[in-house]
């Protein structure tokens, strides 16, 4: 894939080298101190949050990073039951809110998309009345604030299966009339690596128009009878928007004892070939933050070729290369290759572009392994 604009790249709520910080507090710290200076505090860390915010969009816009997930205490502890508050009621409540909206201009201005990803304690589908309501609190919370910077995604995991997932997901259903329009129309639900498949959401996703955000990571650990290709195709058809999936690494390999934990980085292999060349927004779930997420886009950019070449006593050599003209002149020069330096001059006879570095590896070694007559043919194939 060569400079794929189509392809959206997001970065995960934090920084791993930059210095953009975003600010929290805890309920003990605040119920120690009287009212007055608990709304000062409140109010401090709001405003810090909304130019973290704005710095954090401004490194996006100057990285070409496409999408940033805000951080779910973006306003701290905003719905806790005793130390909750209304924005409006801090002390320079409007300037937060202008500042967040400024957030939401800037993003608009540079085509950055934002969204949510609230904590795993919000859940909808819950038997327990008072989970269920403090997970629609902190939806209209967090839909609230994504109404101000123009956030289109709040995304939940469908929950517990509670001994019944067709029971459990009906539950889930039931109660998304209990959201306001803002909350509702930026709900979108993920699959996840313990419970619910994208199979298992696809129903619901259809009857109740919610898009369905495919995390590839968890459905290779919580696999169905859907390919990667097949769920793709399926999520994709859920969205009246521009798709988002996520996509994460496992930190010892597929063949490790934990595959669900994520990687620091993407392994350029985990990303599926069947994303390439869509439009979608792809959030990097790695340890490594910016770093990760920069390092795949450069990656991703990144144009390999796999190549024969026919060698003056008629034998064939393949190998692979970021730059085609280069790797030529090197060849013929003597400097590339042991096998060709004693057969020269050498011709190109075929090439095709690879994804990725890694996808070019894997074609070589197909080719190679190929017969004499094969690569003939294949050959012949690249002619006509």
């Amino acid at each position: 894939m060569q400079n794929d604009s189509s392809i959206r790249l997001g970065l995960c709520c934090i920084f791993h080298d930059q210095p953009i910080k975003f600010r929290n507090t805890t309920v003990k710290a605040i119920s120690n101190m009287d009212s007055d200076a608990a709304l000062a505090k409140l109010s401090g860390l709001c405003f810090a949050n909304a130019e973290a915010l704005l710095a954090s969009l401004q490194f996006c816009a100057k990285t070409g990073i496409g999408c940033f997930r805000i951080n779910s205490q973006i306003l701290p502890i905003k719905t806790h039951s005793e130390c909750g508050y209304d924005i409006l009621h801090l002390p320079d409540g409007d300037e937060i809110v202008q500042q967040f909206k400024l957030c939401g201009k800037f993003a608009k201005d540079h085509d950055i998309r934002t969204c949510f990803h609230p904590d795993q304690f919000v859940v909808l589908n819950s038997p327990r009345p008072e989970v269920v309501e403090r997970s629609i609190a902190e939806l209209e919370y967090q839909a609230e604030v994504a109404e101000w910077v123009g956030a289109d995604v709040v995304n939940i995991h469908g929950g517990g299966a509670y001994g019944d997932k067709i029971d459990a997901l009906a539950r889930f259903a039931r109660n998304l009339s209990r959201l306001s329009d803002r909350a509702r129309n930026r709900l979108t639900v993920e699959n996840d690596d313990t419970t619910y498949t994208p199979s298992d959401l696809m129903p619901v996703c259809r009857a109740e128009g919610i898009p369905l955000v495919y995390d590839v990571h968890h459905h290779r650990c919580n696999h169905d009878e859907l390919s990667v290709e097949e769920a793709t195709e399926q999520a994709i058809g859920t969205w009246n928007r521009e798709p988002m999936f996520h996509i994460s690494s496992p930190i010892e390999g597929w063949d490790g004892p934990k595959p669900k934990r994520h990687h620091d980085f993407i392994d350029v292999h985990d990303f599926p070939d069947c994303w390439s060349g869509r439009r979608l927004t792809i959030e990097v779930e790695a340890k490594a933050k910016e770093v990760a997420v920069l390092k795949l886009k450069k990656q991703l950019s990144e144009q390999w070729f796999v190549y024969i070449l026919r060698c003056a006593d008629g034998s064939l050599y393949t190998g692979i290369t970021n730059d085609l003209e280069r790797r030529f002149k090197q060849h013929n020069a003597g400097t590339a290759s042991r096998y060709t330096r004693s057969r020269l001059p050498v011709i190109l006879e075929y090439h095709e572009e690879a994804r990725s570095k890694g996808a070019a590896l894997k074609r070589e070694l197909a080719i190679k392994a190929l017969s004499r007559q094969a690569k003939e043919k294949l050959i012949l194939l690249c002619d006509d």
